[in-house]
């Protein structure tokens, strides 16, 4: 979606073929608390049947693509996912590499074509675009406990209409376990309609969309970036901007991530974006660890920084943006300082391990692909 004019946690991580050229598409503006529970999936019989066929296969997690990586890909046993409303989930995604008590979630923004488009193909897509099902089939893969999507799920207008045409069908096979945040494209229907009647209460207060759930040990929180759609905006002071401090301060988590559409740091076509530095600020005060963002359709890694842009190996917030969903591709047009890895011609999911006191990211490819980034790092 495209806009006009808008402790020590040092990790360390490795990229396979890390840039690349690719194409756009376009879109308009926008910006918006609750929480939310989610329902139950799996259960221990499940993981026991899942370990006892990876004993006899002999599965082993993907390897990184360069030497050097001390990543680990998003693979875990039973996890649960509590929010606001008090609900739990259990899900048992495949192998090892992590205890059962170590979550793995999925994210990535950007991802249903209109059906109306001629790359649509029926859902299957073709060749750099509408690939929505694709990167869906990668989620069923991994099972993870939950989906954090990032933003522009479905094109161009996000009616509910076309959410059940080309979202629903795709993505929409891990609704139960979906906390999502809203995009730009949400709202070229009025009040998002489409958006809110699709994803009911998962999706906050309708009025706002913004809220906060806990995953295992950690804290997340889905911010709302389209400023102009929400009560006075996201800057200091603003409604949303005072719930995020008072929420982050009753959160006193050794570990959290936020995660938004609209990316405060990017080297893509839509650049950097200083109307989310209050979100950074009080994120950074917090010594929050991550945060999330789709928007440009590409993948990027940013070293740990500041809000304003600042490396900061210490306190600093690392970002991703991971809008590779499916829709397409954009360009690279400036590489900003602290970005470590990029590709824009690759659509994937990048999965997080959530530690008790770190995490394990891996953005792994659509198949056929062979990019992929890994790494881990300790939370502040």
């Amino acid at each position: 979606m495209r806009r006009s004019a808008m402790g020590r946690a040092v990790g360390r991580g490795t990229a396979s073929q890390g840039t690349g050229q690719g194409r756009a598409g376009r879109g308009t503006a926008g910006r918006g608390t609750a929480g939310r529970g989610t329902g139950n999936r799996g259960g221990p019989a499940l993981v026991l049947i899942v370990a006892g066929l990876l004993a006899l296969t002999g599965c082993a997690a993907h390897p990184a693509g360069t030497p050097g990586a001390s990543g680990t890909p998003g693979s875990t046993g039973a996890s649960p996912v509590t929010g606001t409303a008090g609900a739990t989930l259990t899900a048992s995604p495949p192998g090892s590499s992590a205890p059962a008590s170590d979550p793995v979630v999925a994210a990535a923004g950007d991802i249903a074509c209109d059906p109306s488009e001629p790359g649509f193909n029926g859902g299957a897509g073709v060749a750099g675009q509408c690939r929505q099902r694709a990167t869906s089939d990668l989620v069923l893969g991994i099972r993870p406990a939950a989906v954090l999507t990032l933003g522009d799920h479905q094109y161009s207008d996000n009616s509910l209409d076309k959410f059940r045409q080309s979202y629903d069908p795709s993505w929409g096979r891990f609704k139960s376990i979906t906390h999502p945040a809203i995009g730009n494209h949400e709202y070229e229907t009025p009040r998002a309609a489409g958006y809110f009647s699709y994803f009911g209460a998962a999706a906050g207060d309708p009025t706002r969309g913004y809220y906060s759930y806990d995953i295992g040990t950690w804290h997340l929180i889905a911010l709302n970036s389209e400023c102009d759609f929400v009560s006075k905006g996201c800057g200091a002071g603003s409604p949303q901007e005072v719930w995020l401090k008072a929420d982050l301060a009753a959160h006193p988590n050794r570990c959290t991530l936020a995660y938004w559409h609209q990316p405060r740091f990017s080297s893509g076509e839509h650049g950097n974006n200083t109307d989310y530095t209050p979100f950074w600020q009080a994120l950074y005060n917090a010594g929050a660890d991550l945060v999330l963002n789709g928007h440009d359709h590409d993948y990027e890694r940013f070293a740990l920084q500041d809000p304003g842009g600042q490396a900061d190996s210490a306190r600093g917030v690392r970002e991703f943006v991971v809008g590779t969903g499916g829709k397409d591709h954009y360009d690279v047009v400036t590489v900003r300082p602290n970005s470590e890895v990029r590709n824009n011609v690759t659509f994937g999911v990048l999965t997080l391990t959530l530690h008790p006191t770190g995490y394990d990211w891996h953005f792994v490819a659509e198949q056929g692909k062979t990019f992929t980034d890994s790494g881990t790092a300790s939370c502040h």
